[in-house]
C-alpha cells in the first residue's frame, strides 16, 4: 500500500488525501481543501481515506503530517485546509500551482483513485 500511495503521489498533478469523496465529503475540512482547489482550477486526484484505516496510516508515515486531508502539488506536500485556504487568500496558492502545472491548470477536471 505504501508503494501505491507513492506513486500517486509522484505521479498525479495534485492529489487530495481526503474523508469521502467529490460527491460525498464525509469532513469539513476536505470539503474546505477540495473548494479551495476547485476555485483554483487545479485538476485534482483524490483519495478516499476512509474505506481503510491503514490508508491514514501510511500517509501519515510518507508525509510525516498527522491530519487529513492532506494536499500534494506535483509530489510535493502542500499542507492541510487551513494551510491551502491561507495560501489561496494570498495568492499563492494560484501561483504555485500555475509554476507548478502551467497549461495544465484551469482543467479543474477530479478523478477519484482507490487504494487497494
Amino acid at each position: 500500500m505504501k508503494d501505491q500511495l507513492q506513486q500517486i503521489i509522484e505521479g498525479e498533478d495534485v492529489v487530495l488525501f481526503m474523508k469521502g469523496t467529490p460527491q460525498f465529503v464525509m469532513c469539513g475540512n476536505s470539503q474546505r481543501a477540495l473548494d479551495a482547489l476547485r476555485r483554483a482550477g487545479a485538476p485534482v486526484t483524490v483519495v478516499d481515506i476512509l474505506p481503510d484505516p491503514q490508508i491514514r496510516q501510511e500517509l501519515s508515515a510518507i508525509s510525516g503530517w498527522p491530519t487529513i486531508p492532506q494536499v500534494f502539488v506535483r509530489g510535493e506536500l502542500v499542507g492541510g485546509a487551513d494551510i491551502v485556504e491561507e495560501l489561496e487568500a494570498s495568492g499563492e496558492l494560484e501561483r504555485t500551482l500555475r509554476e507548478k502545472l502551467g497549461d495544465d491548470l484551469g482543467a479543474a477536471e477530479e478523478r477519484v483513485v482507490a487504494v487497494a
